[in-house]
């Protein structure tokens, strides 16, 4: 066991020493460590081993040393040998060396005079670039000193704004570039506000040259819009292609605007100079700042400046200015204002890159365009001067025209222009009110006489009239008409040209023109002209033969109704059987005129019999009657007479009507005069007196003073009275009473009512010697039965009544 345990440990420490011997010296701890790290006293046992393996390689030292000591002391004995050649040679380099180094003195002076010359010309070109770098920066901040100093400011790309911002890092270190860039930020500051106080004078400029600036622009889109119409014309004689009016120079076919740059810098000659934009207004302070601001980094703070500024310009030229409804120039001078500043504006948008943009100009516009349509609506609807609103219309055409030749969206203008139309066919027809009142008031309410024919085609051009017996008759002649019918149909005419006038530029087809011009006139017709006729007829100093002329005039205005259709048609040329076409409404209206004027002309007549009926002075007390009818109503029948015959241009209805209404009213009025209340007492002769004027009046209808009417007719209308008068005249009350009720009764108009009022009226009269005191003497039996027939007419009421 022990002899084991020893050959471990000789193998173990064997292994140790050549590790030892074969690793590095500082690996040699932890080997070491492993001896200790074993049996005890194993330690002493290694030392033994490792002094066995010294004394073995002393030992093999020592035999390689005397195995080359011979060598070794060989070597030694040649070495001496060699010693003198040695100093020798050391003697002749030494002296070799000598002799060179005086030999090579000349040529190290030149060299070292080389070397130090490169080192001369390294240097010069090293501050050459430097210089080179240093240079560019101290022009530019020399010549930005100098700018400042006279008020020139950079606005190019080379601009010395531009190299302080790309100055190279390899001289940023100099000492002057340090004092630069401490003074830049201050003239940056400076640079920017004297750019932005340019920039503000030329704000209010624009403000101030705005108002040219549309003028010109507005003028240009007038002319544009002359010229394509009179190209309209030759359109089928070639190709052309229309130039777009500009306000930049030049005119292209670019469609976007009219604020262009010139394409190729050569002016074209033309017979009239186009002024530019740049002609008018100088630009130049809004590019320069524009740079200056994008080269120190913050354009957009000059972006939302512009913009900002922009906006409250945009604001007080949409502001109206005072009484600016009141003229033409002043709606000018605010449409000029608001075209100038989007003219400059659009030429901004295209001249610049991205300092407004279209989102930002639609915005503008918008909130422009909705301003513009409220002033106009309000300040609009206080003219009443239909020229005005023409004017206004064509200012407001010509300005959507201009406006859309630079790309902005117009259609709510034209929406607003119907609603001015509208306003405008309002001013037209008050006007024309006023001239349909001047005619009618200078009208002389007699027919037209024509006295050559010259004056006869004189009229018949105005009018359109054609009647075959008219026409036949020699000169001179009288046509029905009186003069103010050719003048209201020329009136008519003219209003449908006014209107037209409206229409025009609209951009609308000719089925909508020919729909508004019928609506319109249709309004004049029903509306204003009807209104006229209307006070017209209401008038008092219009008596029967004025309202007879207005029914005839009437009348022969409703026929030339289909000729005002004609005109309209050959104006739009629309044909009348398009589907939905208006229709005018001139028989109407002139049929409710006429149906007015001759109820006017029945009311005039029964005013004018119950004026003759007030002078009526009968004695109702006399004894006996005169033997002759009473003047007034002599006079009155005179007067009927000579009226109906002026009723013979009337239709026949009418005047039959005319004279019926007449007859009756004169019935009722002479009947009311029997009934009066106030009339206490009526004698015989009173009686037989007022038959005498009933009998005049049933001459005068049994006379025919109107054709037409059939048999006893007219004569109908006194059948009440004649039938009382007979009743009183005969004395036939048995009759009267036997046949009351019955359909054949001979009095059969006589109310009982009515013949008991008069009856009273004749009784009772012995006081005052009335038409019962010859009775008295006769025979007291018929007073009597006078009672009795009082008391019978008495029931008959009573029992009608019940």
């Amino acid at each position: 066991m022990a002899e084991n345990e020893t050959l471990e440990c000789i193998t173990e420490h064997e292994r140790i020493l050549q590790e030892i011997e074969s690793t590095d010296t500082a690996c040699v701890g932890p080997t070491l460590r492993s001896v200790y790290d074993d049996q005890p006293n194993a330690h002493k046992r290694f030392m033994e081993k490792l002094d066995a393996r010294i004394r073995n390689h002393d030992r093999e030292i020592e035999k390689m040393c005397n195995f080359h000591h011979q060598g070794f002391v060989d070597a030694i004995t040649e070495l001496l040998k060699v010693r003198a050649d040695a100093e020798k040679l050391m003697g002749q380099v030494t002296d070799t060396n000598r002799r060179l180094q005086e030999a090579g003195r000349e040529v190290t002076a030149q060299t070292e005079e080389v070397i130090r010359c490169r080192i001369q010309q390294r240097n010069m070109a090293t501050t050459v670039e430097k210089l080179q770098l240093c240079i560019p920066v101290l022009e530019m901040y020399s010549k930005l000193k100098e700018q400042l100093e006279s008020k020139r400011y950079p606005s190019h790309t080379s601009c010395p704004l531009g190299l302080f911002c790309c100055v190279p890092c390899r001289v940023s270190h100099y000492r002057f570039c340090q004092i630069m860039a401490e003074n830049l930020p201050r003239l940056r500051e400076e640079i920017k506000e004297i750019s932005m106080s340019d920039l503000k004078d030329f704000l209010e400029s624009i403000r101030k040259h705005s108002d040219r600036v549309g003028e010109t622009a507005m003028r240009q889109a007038q002319q544009h819009r002359t010229f394509n119409s009179a190209v309209a014309k030759q359109a089928s004689m070639g190709h052309y292609t229309k130039p777009v009016y500009s306000l930049n120079g030049q005119a292209h076919t670019h469609p976007h605007n009219g604020l262009m740059i010139d394409d190729t810098g050569e002016e074209e000659e033309g017979d009239e100079e186009v002024l530019t934009a740049q002609d008018l207004v100088d630009f130049s302070p809004v590019y320069r700042c524009l740079h200056i601001y994008t080269v120190l980094g913050d354009r957009e703070t000059f972006e939302n400046y512009y913009r900002k500024q922009r906006k409250k310009q945009a604001r007080l030229v949409l502001q109206p200015q005072a009484n600016m409804h009141e003229t033409v120039e002043g709606y000018r001078r605010y449409f000029n204002q608001i075209v100038g500043f989007f003219v400059v504006e659009d030429h901004i948008l295209h001249a610049t890159r991205g300092l407004v943009t279209r989102a930002f100009t639609d915005e503008l516009w918008n909130m422009a365009l909705s301003k513009i349509i409220a002033v106009l609506r309000t300040l609009s609807s206080y003219c009443d001067d239909p020229d005005l609103v023409l004017e206004l219309k064509n200012l407001i055409v010509i300005f959507a025209d201009t406006l859309q030749g630079y790309g902005f969206p117009v259609n709510r203008l034209f929406d607003l222009l119907f609603e001015i139309r509208d306003q405008y066919n309002e001013t037209l027809l008050k006007k024309w009110a006023l001239v349909f009142r001047e005619i009618f008031e200078l009208d002389n309410y007699s027919p037209i006489p024509v006295e050559t024919e010259e004056e006869y085609k004189q009229v018949i051009s105005r009018f359109p009239f054609h009647d075959a017996e008219i026409e036949k008759q020699d000169f001179p002649k009288k046509l029905p008409m009186s003069q103010s019918v050719p003048q209201i149909y020329t009136q008519v005419k003219e209003f449908i040209y006014a209107s037209l006038k409206f229409s025009e530029s609209l951009h609308r087809s000719s089925t909508e023109i020919d729909d508004m011009l019928r609506k319109s006139t249709n309004l004049l017709l029903t509306r204003t002209l009807s209104g006229c006729l209307q006070n017209l007829i209401k008038k008092p100093h219009i008596g029967l033969t004025e309202l007879v002329q207005i029914i005839i005039n009437t009348t022969h205005l409703e026929q030339a109704c289909r000729y005002l259709e004609e005109f309209i048609t050959n104006i739009t040329n629309v044909s009348p059987e398009t589907v939905h076409t208006t229709r005018l409404y001139g028989l109407s209206t002139f049929k409710d005129a006429r149906h007015a004027a001759e109820g006017e002309i029945y009311t005039k007549l029964n005013q004018k019999i119950d004026e003759f009926i007030q002078l009526a002075d009968y004695e109702w007390g006399m004894a006996e009657s005169d033997g002759r009818a009473s003047g007034y109503l002599m006079d009155l029948i005179n007067f009927l007479r000579s009226t109906f015959q002026v009723f013979t241009h009337l239709p026949g209805k009418v005047a039959q009507t005319a004279c019926m209404s007449a007859c009756k009213h004169l019935s009722t009025s002479l009947m009311q005069m029997l009934l009066d209340t106030e009339l206490k007492q009526i004698s015989m002769g009173a009686i037989q007196q007022f038959n005498l004027d009933v009998i005049q009046c049933e001459l005068f209808a049994s006379s025919e003073p109107v054709p037409g009417f059939q048999g006893d007719t007219l004569q109908l209308a006194f059948i009440d009275l004649r039938q009382l008068l007979d009743l009183f005249m005969v004395w036939d009350w048995s009759t009267y009473l036997a046949d009351y009720g019955q359909p054949t009764s001979k009095y059969l108009r006589v109310n009982p009512a009515t013949a008991l009022a008069l009856l009273e009226k004749m009784k009772d009269t012995s006081k005052k010697n009335n038409i019962f005191s010859q009775f008295r003497k006769n025979d007291r039996d018929k007073q009597k039965l006078i009672e009795t027939v009082v008391k019978q007419l008495r029931s008959l009421v009573n029992g009608m009544s019940s």
